[in-house]
């Protein structure tokens, strides 16, 4: 090895959950480094979700990350479902007394790279070839070049893998170990990042005949729009003024309008729920995308990234602080509570805002909305979950 170095905790993918993990070590006196096969600027500029849950965004005020957060996010006390041309405000507040926040998962990045400048925190950007080591041992390490070429080694006595779906972590773990559960929905989301000021004040939901469609923002200068398609959609299919005329047509509603504007990103997003067990082998961790996916319907995967880290940090401070591994023994188990909720919350929600190929699923699922819009206790469950349960 050309660099060999050693630290309490390698945390493999610069993420979210990587960069948050290594900010909640760092205050408790834990040493980590994070290792990125990607570029500092991809970290940042990276298009992803932008609903914080209340408990995520307490976790990122408690942690000193709370400053452009609370400047620049925007509280938002409920959501409107849309049936047709019928139009119902949920009051989360009202529901359960809790609200969410549009601040992208960009900016949260941001500030996580920012604060480990701050800091002095090791990141090895534009890795190559990385790979894990003895992760069933006590001495497991990661190997990798680094963005010079040189190989490099890094002992630990845990490694985290962070580094999402497609990432190294999750293989690491012995295929006869692993089972994964995993859902493909028959339908995708076309989504749009426009340089318009939103037209509304809480995000859309909308259930129309020609499908679902999703009016979200990510600042008050960026509104960001989905469309239901079918599942292998090409992005090339739809040009801007046919994605600003269906979109019309499925929030159509009286006395309110669509803002449009320059579209700046245009993608699609294949819809999927996806869990792999166990999150723990040895000593290596998984936490996040490299565990678990949901579609983005609920608004959840973010928040589970989140919610796995405050876990995952708790159960590694008692680890290295008191020499009681109670709660990294925990550690699968008590992720799995939150991520089935969240997983079965998203399916739902999904579930009953897609328009279904099936009649009688469709109508079903139309039924289950109509009830929702008219019971107050539906809207209090709802807002419950939109809103995130408690770590």
């Amino acid at each position: 090895m050309d660099n060999r170095s050693r630290t309490q905790v390698a945390i493999v993918g610069a993420g979210p959950a990587g960069l948050l993990l290594a900010h909640l070590l760092r205050r408790s006196g834990i040493e980590s480094v994070v290792l990125e096969n990607r570029s500092r600027s991809y970290a940042e500029a990276r298009i992803r979700a932008g609903i914080l849950e209340q408990g995520s965004v307490d976790v990122l005020r408690a942690a000193g990350l709370g400053d452009r957060l609370n400047r620049e996010g925007m509280r938002h006390g409920g959501i409107y479902l849309q049936h047709g041309e019928r139009r119902t405000h949920l009051d989360f507040e009202a529901g359960c007394g809790r609200s969410v926040w549009v601040y992208g998962q960009t900016e949260v990045v941001k500030d996580l790279i920012a604060a480990a400048d701050a800091d002095g925190q090791r990141i090895d950007w534009e890795i190559s070839g990385d790979a894990l080591h003895d992760v069933d041992t006590d001495a497991p390490y990661v190997t990798y070049r680094d963005s010079d070429g040189a190989s490099c080694r890094v002992d630990a006595a845990v490694i985290a893998g962070t580094d999402g779906f497609h990432g190294i972590s999750r293989p690491a773990i012995p295929e006869a170990r692993r089972s994964v559960l995993e859902k493909e929905y028959p339908y995708a989301w076309l989504g749009i990042l426009a340089e318009t000021a939103p037209a509304t004040d809480d995000l859309i939901y909308s259930r129309n005949k020609r499908g679902f469609a999703l009016y979200s923002m990510r600042s008050r200068e960026v509104s960001r729009l989905y469309l239901q398609v079918p599942a292998g959609e090409k992005v090339d299919a739809w040009s801007d003024d046919r994605i600003w005329d269906e979109l019309a047509r499925r929030f159509a509603y009286d006395g309110w309008s669509l803002n449009t504007g320059p579209v700046i990103d245009k993608s699609v997003l294949p819809m999927r729920s996806f869990v792999s067990a166990p999150m723990r082998h040895g000593n290596l961790v998984l936490a996040g995308d490299s565990a678990h996916i949901v579609p983005p319907t609920g608004a959840k995967g973010l928040n589970l990234a989140i919610s796995d880290v405050v876990l995952l940090a708790r159960a590694l401070h008692a680890k290295f602080t008191a020499n009681d591994d109670r709660l990294i023994d925990s550690y699968p188990s008590d992720a799995a509570a939150r991520l089935w909720r969240a997983t079965h919350f998203s399916y739902w929600m999904t579930t009953m805002m897609h328009v279904s190929d099936d009649a009688f699923t469709n109508e079903l699922q139309a039924s289950q909305l109509r009830y929702v819009m008219g019971s107050e206790i539906a809207q209090a469950s709802l807002a419950e979950n939109y809103t995130g349960m408690p770590y």
